[in-house]
């Protein structure tokens, strides 16, 4: 009898990103989804997040919007998804990785950094050159959070809704 175990299983930080990729396709804005996924040092999951709009805003009643006067955009109103991970954490988020496709923004990183998370694994850095993405590098520096770039082990699909 052979008892050997399967060898291309995902490793952990595969199947965290793809639960972060997972959890963004529940964002409803048109231009960016980003999902993210906190772990503790047991491997298990103990918060998910998307960017969308704070629970009880109504998504029709809040401008999804990218540019113009500031009232009139979605980033006056979007909880971005670390920020949205963190509250909806079901225990101390203190001493967790936290996997996210985007580079967390200055304010995500004030939240990572306050809440204890020692780790921040992104696939993206696209707005590396934009001023709040270079002060929550600076934040993250200066307090000792690690910060690491991944890069897929696999190129898996999620598969895609059958429609009715």
């Amino acid at each position: 009898m052979k008892n050997d175990k399967r060898k291309n299983y995902l490793g952990w930080d595969e199947a965290f990103m793809l639960m972060s990729d997972l959890i963004a396709k529940r964002s409803k804005d048109p231009s960016t989804q980003v999902g993210a996924c906190i772990v503790n040092d047991q491997n298990v999951i103990i918060g998910l997040g998307y960017n969308g709009f704070p629970r009880g805003c109504h998504d029709d009643g809040l401008p999804w919007c990218r540019e113009g006067e500031t009232l009139k955009t979605k980033y006056a109103y979007v909880v971005h998804a670390e920020a949205n991970a963190i509250m909806n954490a079901n225990d101390s988020v203190k001493n967790c990785r936290l996997y996210v496709n985007l580079f967390p923004c200055n304010e995500c990183a004030k939240a990572i950094i306050q809440g204890g998370i020692k780790e921040v694994i992104y696939i993206s850095d696209k707005y590396a050159d934009v001023d709040i993405f270079i002060a929550a590098r600076k934040m993250f520096e200066i307090s000792g959070v690690k910060l690491r770039q991944y890069t897929p082990e696999y190129q898996i699909k999620l598969t895609k809704r059958i429609e009715k």
